[in-house]
């Protein structure tokens, strides 16, 4: 049953019925039990579903998915007006490649406390991400490099650049 109190007018329950459906038929076809839609005024754009293992492709989670099929269907790496239903909470990655394309809402179905419940929590990342870089199960080591520095130079320069 949903919890319709936090629920607003612009939600519709037939779009997180179809990203749970998709999550649940794509445990049959080797994948995750995650599914997503991404739509636009009431039409759906695009569909993604979780096949991190089918794909051999830690980053193919139903919302990278779906936000690359929105984004090539859209011909543009902004979904400024699109809206996300997911069948669960997004996890760190997908929560920054949401905030990257810009959509304007995220709905979700199960929270990263019951993904947690059946082994996948991504608390460890969240946790790892307050720490300093260095002090991280992966260390991140910043190697001060002059030529590095070259590239974001000459883009701070560039009159014809793309913002985003």
């Amino acid at each position: 049953m949903e919890n319709i109190e936090n629920i607003d007018k612009e939600y519709n329950p037939e779009f997180m019925e179809l990203a749970a459906h998709l999550s649940v038929e794509n445990i049959d076809k080797g994948g995750g039990p995650f599914g997503a839609v991404i739509v636009r005024d009431g039409e759906i754009i695009a569909t993604g579903v979780n096949s991190v293992t089918r794909d051999n492709d830690p980053t193919a989670h139903a919302e990278i998915s779906a936000i690359r099929a929105a984004c090539r269907k859209l011909q543009n790496f902004q979904l400024r007006d699109c809206v996300v239903y997911s069948s669960c909470e997004p996890c760190p990655m997908c929560l920054s490649a949401l905030y990257w394309a810009g959509v304007k809402k995220i709905y979700y179905g199960n929270t990263k406390e019951d993904a947690a419940a059946i082994d996948f929590s991504d608390k460890f990342i969240y946790d790892e991400m307050d720490r300093n870089p260095h002090e991280r199960y992966v260390p991140g080591i910043r190697v001060a490099n002059s030529a590095t520095i070259r590239a974001f130079e000459k883009w701070a320069s560039d009159p014809d650049k793309i913002k985003y």
